[in-house]
C-alpha cells in the first residue's frame, strides 16, 4: 500500500502542501487549529516522514555514521551502546561499519557514509591507518567528524581519548610494586598511537623503577588472541621467560593466558599478567585478569555528545578530550 504523503494531506485538508509542512514541524505560523486537524489527518492516514526525501532537500539524514576495527570487540560493542543512546535521546539513528583492521575497507566505508548523507561520523581507526585524508573529504563537505580512542593526528578534528600512556605507566608500576622485575610488554602496531603510548608508558615506569631488561622483552604485533598466543610462544621457545606481563589489550593478553596455561606455568605465581580495556572475558578467566578499565561506554557517549553539539550549534574549534581510567586489580597479579 503507498505511503500517505504531505501532498495527500493538504489535498484532503484542502491548504497548501507548505502549510502541512510547517504544521508537522511545529512552526508558529500555523494556527493551533489548523495544526490539529493537520496532525489529527497525519495520524489518521499512519503518515511519517520520508527520510530520502528529507535528505535530499536539506542535504543531510538523521543519520550518524559510526566506523570502527571491530564490532565483536568488547570495547567497541560498549562504545557503540554509549554513542547510540546520547544517538536516540537527541532523535538520531546509527549506521555502524566495521574496517575489519583495514584501511582499505575503511576507506571504502568512509566514502559509503558520505554518499548517504550522514550528519556526521565517529571514528576509531584501523591498525592500518598511517593518514587521514579520506577524512579530511568528510570535513570538506563540512560533515562533522569525531574520533574516539585511536585517532588520527594529521585531522583536525575533536578526539575523545584515555590517558594510555599514564594509565600503561600505573599498570606496570602496580606489577614493580608486588615485586615483579622481568615484565614483558606485548606491544601492538608498531605505528598505531594507543600503542606507542602505551609502550611508553611501560617503559617510563621501568626507568622509575631504575629497572632494565633483556632484548626480546618486547613484542611486536596484532591486536588479537592469536598475537598474544604467538609472542609468548616465542618467548617460551628462546628461553626468555619473564615473572610479569603487561600486554596491550586485554585479547592480546587473554591469547597469552592460554599459551602460559598449556606451558603447565602457573599465574601469578610463575607469570602474572595486566591486559588493558576491561573486556567481559577478564573477570570470566581463572584466576580473573587484572586490567585497565577504560569505560568505553562513557567515551561513546562523549563522542555522540560532542558530534552532535557540532552538527547542531556548527562545528567548534577541535578539541581533545581525555577521560580518566582506572586498574582493576585481580587474580591474575
Amino acid at each position: 500500500m503507498r505511503h500517505a504523503t504531505i501532498v495527500d494531506i493538504a489535498h484532503k485538508l484542502g491548504v497548501a502542501p507548505s502549510t502541512v509542512s510547517r504544521a508537522l514541524r511545529n512552526h508558529p505560523d500555523v494556527s493551533p487549529a489548523t495544526k490539529a486537524q493537520i496532525e489529527k489527518l497525519a495520524k489518521q492516514l499512519h503518515y511519517s516522514p520520508n527520510p530520502i526525501a528529507q535528505s535530499l532537500k536539506s542535504n543531510r539524514t538523521m543519520t550518524i555514521g559510526v566506523l570502527v576495527p571491530e564490532i565483536e570487540h568488547d570495547f567497541f560493542s560498549s562504545a557503540i551502546s554509549g554513542i547510540e543512546e546520547i544517538a536516540y535521546r537527541s532523535g538520531y539513528t546509527i549506521i555502524v561499519c566495521q574496517s575489519d583492521e583495514s584501511y582499505e575497507r575503511e576507506v571504502v566505508n568512509t566514502n559509503m557514509l558520505m554518499q548517504h548523507r550522514v550528519a556526521g561520523v565517529i571514528v576509531s581507526i584501523s591498525q592500518e591507518t598511517k593518514t587521514g585524508a579520506h577524512f579530511q573529504a568528510l570535513l570538506r563537505r563540512k560533515i562533522p567528524l569525531v574520533f574516539f580512542d585511536r585517532v588520527c593526528d594529521d585531522v583536525r578534528a575533536s578526539k575523545v581519548v584515555m590517558g594510555d600512556c599514564e594509565s600503561a605507566r600505573n599498570a606496570v608500576m602496580h606489577l614493580l610494586r608486588r615485586g615483579y622485575k622481568r615484565i614483558a610488554h606485548f606491544a601492538g602496531p608498531r605505528e598505531l598511537g594507543i600503542c606507542i603510548e602505551r609502550k611508553r608508558g611501560y617503559m617510563l615506569a621501568l626507568q622509575d623503577a631504575g629497572v632494565s631488561l633483556p632484548d626480546g622483552f618486547i613484542r611486536y604485533g596484532g591486536l588479537h588472541e592469536e598475537d598474544g598466543y604467538r609472542s609468548m610462544s616465542q618467548m617460551l621457545v628462546e628461553n626468555l621467560r619473564p615473572d610479569a606481563l603487561f600486554a596491550v589489550n586485554d585479547p592480546v593478553a587473554i591469547g597469552a593466558f592460554q599459551r602460559i596455561k598449556e606451558a603447565g606455568l602457573k599465574i601469578p605465581t610463575d607469570i602474572a599478567i595486566v591486559g588493558f580495556s576491561n573486556n567481559k572475558i577478564t573477570a570470566l578467566v581463572d584466576p580473573p585478569l587484572t586490567t585497565v578499565n577504560q569505560n568505553s561506554f562513557e567515551m561513546g557517549k562523549k563522542a555522540a555528545e560532542i558530534l552532535i553539539h557540532d552538527i547542531e550549534q556548527g562545528t567548534s574549534e577541535p578539541q581533545t578530550y581525555t577521560l580518566k581510567s582506572d586498574l582493576i586489580v585481580r587474580g591474575s597479579t
